[in-house]
């Protein structure tokens, strides 16, 4: 019964830290962009700890693809 329970904790806990270490691939960040706002803002005001991360590496070629998509505006005229 104590290991019952204690494998209960062991789970419950383990659900409340994997979203912070967890690699976003780059048709994910693609799809939801307020997540690559975020993970692109964090790396640019830490580029020396975070542009190696996969999480940068992979927001930064996400970004790249979402820009080439994007039509370009008109000058107007």
């Amino acid at each position: 019964m104590k290991l019952l329970l204690l494998g209960i904790v062991i789970l419950t806990l383990s659900g409340c830290f994997g979203e912070e270490d967890r690699i976003y691939t780059v048709d994910e960040l693609m799809a939801d962009e307020v997540l690559l706002a975020k993970i692109i803002s964090e790396c640019r005001n830490n580029p020396g700890t975070l542009r190696q991360t996969p999480n940068c590496q992979n927001a930064e070629a996400a970004e790249w693809r979402v820009r080439l998509r994007l039509p370009r505006k008109s000058s107007g005229g």
